[in-house]
């Protein structure tokens, strides 16, 4: 394990140790911190907004973080792909529990789910939004097809944006059975 990886490391095993919001707090943490909305940060801001969470890293450790996650020669480190680095990796079972969802949702099977594939899978008219009347079946299923995608909003989720959906709840949940539980139950599989 290279220095950086344990560095990651280090910062995983902190961020978990604070439970459900972890990783997640560390997310919308780093977002305020991104004043410019660039979604990147530098070696001293990453260290600064660090430290003021209780998570230490030296200015060294914090260099290396930057340079792995930076995309684009600058310096900063992309905070998308950081914090997708800081996420534990999911087991088998969680992998098929959001593969089962994924295919239930996908009723074309094509690979790719649509506001079409969701009529009559999620039911939407208990929606707030759609009872006022503030909007239709077809604007409720593309704010719930949404919440999927991946930033880019193209009204189509793969399995992959699914997946890293759920990669980011997986890291808030402790073991496998309550995931596939939480899954099972969500998604009626």
């Amino acid at each position: 394990m290279d220095t950086v990886d344990a560095t990651v490391e280090k910062l995983r095993k902190q961020c978990l140790s604070r439970g459900a919001s972890g990783i997640q707090g560390l997310a919308r943490f780093f977002r305020r911190l991104d004043r410019d909305s660039s979604r990147t940060l530098d070696a001293g801001e990453l260290q600064q907004g660090l430290a003021k969470l209780g998570l230490v890293l030296n200015m060294a450790e914090a260099e290396g973080v930057c340079r792995r996650w930076d995309r684009d020669g600058s310096g900063t480190l992309d905070l998308e792909e950081f914090l997708r680095a800081l996420r534990p990796p999911m087991s088998q079972a969680r992998e098929a529990a959001i593969a089962a969802a994924f295919t239930k949702l996908d009723r074309s099977g094509d690979g790719v789910v649509t506001v079409d594939d969701l009529q009559g899978v999620y039911n939407c008219r208990s929606h707030p939004k759609m009872r006022s009347g503030e909007w239709t079946e077809e604007e409720v299923l593309r704010h719930f097809l949404d919440n999927f995608d991946s930033s880019e909003k193209d009204g189509q989720v793969t399995l992959a944006e699914f997946q890293e959906y759920y990669s980011g709840v997986s890291a808030s949940v402790d073991t496998d059975e309550e995931f596939v539980a939480m899954m099972t139950s969500v998604w009626r599989l």
